[in-house]
């Protein structure tokens, strides 16, 4: 119910609403795009101009193989000789790291066309239940829901909130919190759709400024989260969506009033 509003600004329809563990984000996200974006109707990163020797890129699929590739390649430029040989096994490391990239593109895919199917043909099946069982009702669907309204931006802002997620690991290690290391999971689903809402509501900026508010949000919650998981005896470990975050931090909080 909380993100119904996102959903309908996303897709332009009220049928379907954004159930997913980081709706924090996502609304954090869409509000800041509308204070701090622009028009989404002259500057959507969806309508970027690409020079004709790169239109390639436009195909989401491609762009996220290549962007994959280059995140995969940065590190594996900083180890040894020996390491960077061992990484694919028998497999030359360079040839291993390109089908990684594509395998993960490949796996994004995979999810997309899934999405479509579920728009397609359960949403429509749901109506039923809202019509019968429960007036009104509506299904609440994963973030990658929203995806094939923003192929752009989907990339834009899981780039945005991988950089905000690093920015963050150093800040925070230098101010005593624990300096979460950034994943790639959380940033591209959860970036990615914070990328999409964000260019929604304020365009191209609009997408880069909801990539980084979702990077600062889970990289901070995760911190802040981890002594409540501790007393739980799960050390060093947190979780990196918002929800889980902001949800488990109020209940520790409220545990400590009855500790004596």
């Amino acid at each position: 119910a909380w993100t119904q509003h996102l959903a309908t600004k996303v897709s332009g329809k009220s049928e379907w609403t954004i159930g997913h563990f980081s709706s924090l984000s996502y609304v954090a996200a869409g509000f800041a795009a509308k204070k701090l974006g622009s028009d989404p109707e002259k500057t959507s990163a969806e309508d970027m101009k690409f020079p004709k020797g790169l239109g390639f890129l436009r195909e989401s699929m491609v762009s996220t193989g290549i962007i994959m590739f280059i995140i995969f390649l940065i590190p594996a430029l900083f180890l040894n000789s020996g390491a960077r040989s061992a990484l694919g096994g028998d497999t030359n490391w360079f040839v291993y790291l390109i089908t990684q990239a594509l395998t993960f593109s490949a796996g994004v895919a995979v999810v997309i066309y899934g999405v479509r199917t579920i728009l397609a043909d359960i949403v429509p099946a749901f109506s039923g239940i809202a019509d019968k069982i429960v007036p009104d009702a509506k299904p609440a669907l994963d973030i990658p829901v929203v995806f094939p309204y923003g192929a752009n931006s989907v990339i834009i802002g899981f780039l945005s909130s991988f950089i905000a997620g690093v920015l963050m690991m150093l800040l925070m290690g230098g101010v005593g919190l624990a300096a979460i290391v950034p994943g790639l999971v959380p940033h591209f689903f959860v970036g990615g759709g914070a990328g999409v809402i964000g260019n929604a509501f304020g365009g191209r900026k609009g997408a880069v400024i909801g990539g980084l508010v979702n990077g600062i949000i889970i990289s901070l919650g995760a911190a802040l989260l981890l002594p409540a998981l501790g007393s739980l005896g799960f050390a060093n470990t947190t979780f990196g969506d918002a929800d889980f975050q902001w949800v488990g931090i109020l209940i520790g909080t409220i545990g400590k009033l009855f500790v004596h």
